[in-house]
């Protein structure tokens, strides 16, 4: 099966999140971490917030948070949510009169062993949460990979010296 470009994001913004889960996260530094479209992972944002995985503040103080630890995410909840189709090929009926685009799908036993494989896959999925893909002691390595924004050195304060007042 081959996931989506909007799932990829979206489990790449919860890894992210759940490396840096003691701050919140922008959205432009998600997007610079991965090098990947601010406009398309404001729409994976957008999923995530509604459905509850993520908590998104706008404004002063604002940012993203994970709504909930990451060994309560399963990676199969999140596939299941963010797939629109999770059919591997189309012989499915597509009416109400059961018409198929395969002359083939009512007596096909290879929709049986399709069905059979995705139940597997999601198996391993439903089985793992974000928290085994985040082991503690590959957190620092995980961190040099994606670290959080680079912040600029301050500028150093001129200051001017007034003249004494006698």
């Amino acid at each position: 099966m081959r996931l989506t470009l909007h799932t990829d994001y979206a489990l790449r913004t919860l890894l992210y999140m759940g490396i840096h889960a003691d701050r919140r996260v922008s959205i432009h530094e998600i997007a610079s971490a991965y090098d990947i479209s601010e406009n398309h992972l404001v729409k994976v944002i957008h999923r995530l917030s509604r459905l509850g995985l993520i908590d998104a503040r706008r404004g002063r103080g604002g940012g993203l948070l994970l709504a909930h630890a990451p060994g309560d995410i399963r990676i199969g909840d999140v596939v299941r949510q963010t797939e629109d189709d999770m059919r591997l090929v189309n012989c499915e009926p597509t009416d109400a009169e059961n018409n198929s685009c395969c002359i083939l799908s009512d007596m096909c036993r290879l929709r049986g062993v399709l069905s059979t494989a995705l139940g597997a896959f999601m198996n391993v999925l439903d089985a793992t949460t974000l928290a085994d893909l985040l082991p503690p002691e590959e957190h620092a390595m995980l961190r040099e990979r994606l670290p959080g924004p680079r912040m600029p050195l301050p500028t150093p304060v001129k200051t001017t010296t007034r003249p004494t007042l006698q």
